[in-house]
């Protein structure tokens, strides 16, 4: 062993280290309206709801627009096929909808739609 060589692994990850929860940040523009832990399975209008946020919602289904949100960061998968709520310029624009959109990882959601 050389003198700066101590023999462990540094870069190695500790045993009791824990990944960080996802989180899902809600915004409004540069302003932080409310974040919560990301819990699988439920949609961002759950998340909303758990952080006191209200986001409008109509028919539940992805079918109206109501919910209609802007996807800053993060991942929020979409079905294979577009629901008649969205449109493919839409989710190039970074359109989600509320209702059926389930979050994966640390998502950042500006709860205005994006046009």
């Amino acid at each position: 062993m050389s003198a700066g060589t101590t023999g462990l692994d540094l870069d190695a990850p500790k045993p009791d280290a824990k990944e960080p929860n996802p989180v899902i940040r809600f915004l409004k523009g540069a302003e932080l309206l409310g974040q919560c832990a990301v819990n699988p399975g439920e949609t961002i209008v759950d998340h909303a709801e758990a952080c006191g946020i209200r986001l409008p919602t109509n028919c539940t289904s992805g079918t109206c627009g109501t919910c209609m949100v802007s996807l800053i960061l993060g991942e929020v998968p979409l079905p294979e096929t577009l629901p008649p709520g969205l449109d493919d310029f839409l989710v190039e624009e970074g359109a989600r909808l509320g209702c059926i959109g389930l979050p994966v990882g640390d998502v950042d959601i500006d709860i205005r739609p994006p046009i």
